[in-house]
């Protein structure tokens, strides 16, 4: 049973950065495919970026089109967590943000952290 808890949200200006962390817990991230995902109010929950287990799956990042080039998605497996760079914010990219662990069949995902981006 992994546990993931996603920090570093907050209100940001438009054109400015933010970095989101997501800790996970139980579980080794090196066997897990790995994703972050976004919400905005009312609307359906949608991909940001995935990382695949560099043991399991291996295989690229991908990103939604919407953050090619703007956002980053990594891991430090020795501190079992998963970083979102995320840079030239835009309003549009307002959400509360999820972090997704995928261990075979199973997921796991942690409470979200709001990100706001407004001047």
């Amino acid at each position: 049973q992994a546990q993931l808890a996603e920090s570093g949200g907050g209100l940001v200006q438009p054109g400015g950065s933010l970095t989101l962390s997501c800790a996970v817990s139980g579980s080794s991230i090196r066997v897990a495919n790995m994703g972050w995902y976004r919400q905005a109010p009312g609307k359906q929950r949608d991909l940001v970026a995935t990382m695949p287990s560099p043991i399991i799956s291996g295989g690229p990042t991908t990103y939604a089109d919407s953050v090619k080039g703007r956002f980053t998605i990594s891991r430090d497996n020795t501190q079992n967590t998963v970083y979102l760079q995320m840079t030239s914010l835009k309003p549009e990219d307002t959400a509360v943000y999820y972090c997704k662990a995928s261990f075979g069949e199973y997921d796991f995902w942690g409470q979200g952290t709001q990100v706001t981006v407004s001047s």
